[in-house]
């Protein structure tokens, strides 16, 4: 859903930075990150997607092939935890057979307007 935060999530983890002033995702956005593990380095290739219904159509095409998806809901907006049932569905008809799936409650700084 649109707003939830996603390009936060993925902003902090790649860049190590919050912006408050962030602008809604377009399409989509493509980052990477390599992260170590042991004696290993494992690169994450992650795609942020608009959360606009007018791009919605576009989300399958950026499933396939993926090893995983975090989907994002606004903890202070029940409509978006609502809508996690269909993107788990979608998920399940357009991505990997073995697609592994994260749900991610965001905004839990505001808890306290929920």
């Amino acid at each position: 859903d649109t707003g939830v935060g996603k390009s936060s999530i993925v902003c902090r983890f790649v860049q190590d930075h919050f912006d408050h002033n962030i602008s809604p995702t377009i399409g989509a956005s493509f980052m990477t990150k390599t992260v170590p593990c042991g004696n290993e380095l494992h690169k994450f290739l992650i795609w942020d997607t608009a959360g606009q219904e007018r791009f919605h159509s576009l989300a399958p095409m950026y499933y396939r092939g993926s090893a995983a998806a975090v989907i994002v809901y606004d903890i202070t907006k029940q409509d978006s935890f609502h809508t996690l049932k269909k993107w788990v569905k979608e998920l399940k008809e357009h991505g990997p057979e073995n697609i592994v799936m994260a749900i991610a409650g965001n905004k839990c700084d505001l808890s306290d307007i929920r």
